[in-house]
């Protein structure tokens, strides 16, 4: 079936994030180099602008991280504005693209902060999303 946005690769990946229309979505590091058709596609599935500074608990974080960052800091700070049930993406460069985050990084910082890495998909050309959790157990 086709997708009712057109032919091009970014619905596709904004479908595999599990957006629905009205979260309440916060977008952190963003630059010059983000992925902006992603960012039009996420506006478009939530109906709503990406905010940067929450005035109230948000759904879900998207979270650029490039090689220069420390993963177990962006995550912390992606946590302040986030709801108990909420979850991040952490969109990070592709493998052989400038900023690429090695995935041992990933893995170490996410446990540094306390969270759980649950799936990882494909959002565009030169980005990828990892799903960040708060794990079950730490949960209150």
């Amino acid at each position: 079936m086709a997708s009712p946005n057109g032919p091009h690769e970014g619905p596709v990946g904004v479908e595999q994030l599990g957006l629905d229309e009205g979260m309440v979505v916060q977008e952190l590091g963003w630059d010059e180099d983000v992925d902006q058709e992603l960012r039009d596609d996420v506006m478009d599935v939530i109906d709503a602008e990406l905010i940067e500074d929450a005035v109230e608990a948000v759904d879900v974080v998207l979270l650029w991280l490039r090689d220069e960052s420390d993963v177990a800091d962006a995550l912390v700070d992606a946590l302040r504005d986030l709801s108990d049930s909420g979850y991040i993406w952490l969109l990070t460069p592709k493998i052989g693209r400038p900023g690429y985050v090695d995935p041992a990084d990933i893995n170490e910082g996410a446990n540094t902060a306390g969270l759980a890495l649950t799936s990882v998909v494909e959002v565009s050309t030169d980005w990828q999303a990892r799903k960040v959790v708060r794990p079950r157990s730490s949960r209150r």
